[in-house]
């Protein structure tokens, strides 16, 4: 990529931060990144990625001369005039986002006509009119605000900043969005230009589009569980009418991670803060929880009570090819699954490390036959490509019980009861229902 581009600074080196900035050195931008955290800014310096993603380890080690780090803001604002916010905005007890990393950046900007804010971070929808009128109150008026929110997917991240479906700027029409527009020029990506306020919008809506997509697959996969009929072949059905699509079509055991959960509770929240009530949301939500407690149900169903049974997960991460636990179905059955009384045992070939910052009483293994060894059951939480591969039968030799309960209908039933193992899908016939037929 050509290096005769503008330098940017990135405040912020988290997932999306240090992503974003991986990609920009990629264009060939010159990359100021700022954190707070100077361990972290040290451990980065050294070449210690803290997160797991797959390629960006590789990604900034090729530009690390593009690549600066710093816990001084002053080193982006002397060769930056765009500074992108890659700050967490977790939720509150309330649901609402939790502004306060946003706020402390705001407030350390310094009166400027030559720089612009270029907001990252999922906010609210309204929050960038609060900023420009802060920055009027404090003297910093000249300071400029675009919103420019993120779409990345963890474990496909840089393919998705580097091949984006679409690139959202939402300015004033000044010199800020017209630079953020060129920036991202290169990509040749469909560009959808706005106002501040509906590209705010469009990054929580669309996640919360999403979200509703996968609840609504549980609530028919469910229904299939009491009908007799496979979700599986029921989403290949809906997925070929290019109205719908095939994407997030595949039911499972809820979804989790550092987005769906919070946007789609941010966005109820500001409906009722403006005083609508957004009754789908609640439902997404309920439906999300409920699929969690279904395979308790199963395993009760097969094991009745769970006191002193040993139960393997396959899989913590919230989902394949990251580290992330945030919201993790991991969490809420390893919990509910001790509270009834079970041993859990767990096997994650990435996550292990943030699993044990978050999980108390769990036995953690080495490898996915260990964590199946003399277990009552196994639940199958995150469809890890390594999984797939396991010897079924070598499976049922290793397990004291033979109940394979598949969150993400990773495995193909006929095989699973073929190794002499009783199958539960989610959306699928049981094995008892088949072998009645």
């Amino acid at each position: 990529m050509s290096t005769n581009r503008e330098p940017i600074g990135v405040i912020g080196t988290g997932y999306v931060g240090l992503v974003t900035a991986a990609g920009f050195a990629e264009l060939g931008n010159e990359v100021y990144c700022v954190d707070i955290d100077s361990e972290k800014i040290e451990g980065l310096k050294n070449g210690q990625i803290p997160i797991w993603e797959p390629g960006l380890e590789e990604l900034i080690a090729k530009h690390r001369d593009r690549l600066h780090f710093s816990t001084n803001l002053s080193d982006a604002l002397e060769h930056a005039r765009l500074l992108f916010v890659a700050v967490g905005t977790p939720p509150t007890y309330s649901g609402d986002a939790d502004l306060s990393a946003v706020n402390a950046v705001v407030d350390a900007m310094p009166p400027s006509d030559q720089h612009a804010l270029v907001m990252k971070s999922t906010v609210p929808v309204g929050t960038g009119e609060t900023i420009k009128r802060v920055f009027r109150e404090q003297g910093k008026a000249g300071f400029r605000y675009v919103s420019c929110p993120e779409f990345l997917k963890e474990g496909s991240a840089i393919k998705d900043f580097l091949e984006p479906d679409r690139v959202v700027v939402g300015d004033d029409g000044d010199w800020a969005g017209d630079a953020v527009v060129e920036l991202y020029a290169p990509l040749g990506a469909e560009l959808v230009r706005t106002d501040i306020k509906s590209a705010e919008m469009v990054k929580l809506a669309s996640n919360a589009f999403l979200a509703t997509k996968i609840s609504f697959i549980n609530e028919i996969a469910n229904v299939c569980e009491e009908t007799g009929a496979d979700v599986v072949e029921v989403a290949k059905g809906m997925g070929l009418d290019n109205r719908i699509g095939p994407k997030f079509l595949q039911a499972g055991i809820g979804f989790g991670g550092s987005c769906f959960p919070k946007d789609v509770t941010a966005l109820k929240q500001l409906a009722g803060n403006s005083g609508y009530h957004f009754q789908l949301l609640n439902s997404v939500i309920e439906v999300n929880e409920l699929q969690k407690r279904r395979v308790i149900a199963k395993l009760e169903k097969h094991l009745g009570k769970l006191v002193d049974k040993k139960i393997a997960l396959l899989g913590l991460a919230f989902k394949p090819n990251t580290d992330d636990m945030r919201e993790a179905s991991s969490l809420v059955l390893s919990s509910r699954l001790q509270a009834a009384g079970a041993h859990v045992r767990a096997y994650d070939p990435v996550a292990e490390e943030e699993a044990r910052k978050l999980i108390r009483g769990v036995s953690f293994k080495s490898t996915a036959l260990d964590a199946i060894e003399g277990a009552d059951a196994v639940v199958l939480v995150t469809e890890w490509p390594e999984f797939a591969e396991l010897d079924l039968v070598e499976v049922k030799n290793a397990m004291a019980g033979d109940l394979l309960v598949d969150g993400r209908n990773l495995f193909d039933p006929g095989q699973v009861r073929d190794a002499g193992l009783l199958y539960e899908g989610v959306g699928r016939a049981s094995s008892a229902a088949h072998q009645e037929v």
